[in-house]
């Protein structure tokens, strides 16, 4: 059986970390520790030129919720033809009204934007977010989405396992249900066998130590408790091992 094992990065290194571990479609972001956010158009063009697996690009302006404003949306639909003119394959977006339901009229809109340019859609995890997911499912597919990003509306996807496997099983494969968040090689095999998932996403996070040989204690970039010497990056090991157990 094959599956696709989707990898999110924010930066360059971590897309060829991702390409040599054996991952099969790249969510492109800024900002992973704020739950991914818009990568900027020299990023997303870059990608483009390195990948050799589909790059679909996060369209989220800010972090926190999934509600957003007109100036919000109008610089959502500038970024999708950003990622077009980029030579991305596809991007990733959910929008939502302040009562959990998807926003459908500013959703058609973005997905009729990324239509016009060919591009492919997934819906985020603001399903995760919704005060109906089953609604929200449905709205997903009635969008042309190709595949929903969902940890099953839990924390992690281990919590989310039963209703990741009710997902599956309402979309009756109209659209994919990719599973993330929390995943690893030791609960992969479990969670596509509970589920019946044939996607699955990680970011296989790890970290380096800095080049530079000039480390300043004192200057901070931005969060006092978060060391600038220390640089986030994708595990090609980590995505290995993924790829190894559903193999």
């Amino acid at each position: 059986m094959n599956y696709h094992i989707e990898v999110c990065i924010d930066n360059l290194e971590s897309l060829h970390q991702a390409i040599k571990g054996g991952a099969t479609r790249i969510e492109l972001c800024s900002s992973l520790a704020l739950g991914g956010l818009t990568p900027s158009f020299g990023f997303m063009k870059k990608a483009a030129q390195i990948s050799i697996i589909p790059v679909y690009a996060m369209i989220r302006p800010r972090q926190g919720d999934f509600l957003y404003d007109h100036d919000d949306v109008e610089a959502m639909l500038l970024d999708i033809e950003a990622a077009a003119e980029a030579g991305l394959q596809g991007v990733v977006l959910g929008v939502l009204t302040a009562e959990g339901q998807v926003d459908m009229t500013v959703a058609q809109a973005l997905a009729d934007r990324a239509k016009l340019y060919g591009l492919g859609i997934t819906f985020h995890r603001a399903i995760d977010q919704s005060s109906d997911w089953q609604q929200a499912l449905e709205d997903a597919i009635s969008l042309g989405a190709e595949r929903i990003l969902t940890s099953g509306l839990a924390a992690n996807v281990e919590l989310g396992t039963e209703i990741l496997k009710e997902m599956v099983k309402r979309a009756d494969g109209r659209i994919s249900i990719m599973a993330g968040a929390g995943l690893t090689a030791d609960n992969v095999q479990n969670i596509v066998h509970a589920t019946g998932v044939r996607e699955v996403h990680l970011s296989g996070k790890s970290t380096r130590p800095s080049h530079m040989l000039n480390i300043s204690e004192d200057a901070k970039m931005g969060n006092p408790n978060i060391d600038d010497f220390i640089v986030p990056v994708t595990s090609s090991s980590a995505i290995e091992k993924v790829v190894k157990a559903l193999s």
